[in-house]
Parts: C-alpha cells; structure tokens; sequence
C-alpha cells in the first residue's frame, strides 16, 4: 500500500512538472506556422512589386497559405502558382486544432503598385490581420502592403 501511494504522488508531482511544458511546444508551433506565413507574405508583395504582377495570397481550410500570381498586366485574377522556395504554393504547416481567421475575410490582392486590396481590381485597398490562438496576429498594411 505504501508503495502505490508513492508512485500515485510521484505520478502527480510528474504531472505537474509536464504538462506546462506540453503547451510550449503549442506554442512554437504556432510561432513556426507565423514565421512561415509571413515569409510567403513578404514574398507575395516583393513579387508584385518585382514583378509589376498581381499576385493573390489566400488561406485554406487548414491554414496553409496558398501563393498565386497572374500571367500578365493588367489583371484581376491569378492564374499560376507562385512557388517557394520547395517548388510549392503552400506556405506554413498549422499546428493541429488552430484555426486561421483574416480579417476582413477573404484573398489578400497584392497589388504591382504595392498596395493590397480586397478585389482583383485594386478598388477596395485596405490592411488586414491574420490570427490564429497561441501566437501573435500578423498586419499587413493595406497601402505599402507592409507585412510585421
């Protein structure tokens, strides 16, 4: 009996030692997925402005931003993948059970003039916050299309 009543609070004193160190890796991995985010961010907008193309930055179901840019210029719409450095569109990895929220809701328009904007067309300019729980929100500046 003795020695179940040891191993019960040496169980417990484990517990408590344990589990706060289990929401750090939380944590990093939702501080990875911003690193990752707004490193494609900073790419969409140095490609617009590079590049002189409209370039169309959106966000599925899991997170995971997806990278498009249009074929010409003048446009409202992107029509290929803007890949990275691994040969995808996709950038980040979201940790499991996080949700992504932009707001306004909706693909970010990066703009050839630099300006970002809710429409192909570039009528509707204005910034937006990406979040997700465990890390700090990203801004990106509607005007310069200034990623922090």
């Amino acid at each position: 009996m003795v020695e179940l009543l040891a191993v019960l609070i040496l169980a417990g004193v484990v517990a408590v030692v344990a589990l706060p160190k289990l929401d750090v890796i939380d944590r990093l991995g939702a501080d990875g997925w911003r690193e990752q985010t707004v490193a494609g961010l900073r790419l969409a907008q140095a490609t617009a402005l590079g590049h002189r193309r409209l370039v169309c930055a959106s966000f599925d179901a899991s997170g995971l931003l997806h990278l498009r840019v249009a074929a010409g210029n003048p446009a409202i719409d992107c029509s290929a993948d803007l890949r990275g450095p691994d040969g995808s569109n996709r950038f980040g990895s979201t940790p499991p059970g996080a949700a992504v929220a932009v707001q306004p809701a909706g693909t970010l328009y990066f703009q050839p003039s630099g300006q970002v904007s809710a429409d192909g067309a570039g009528g509707n300019v204005g910034g937006r916050e990406i979040s997700i729980s465990g890390t700090r929100s990203i801004f990106v500046a509607g005007q310069s299309g200034h990623v922090e």
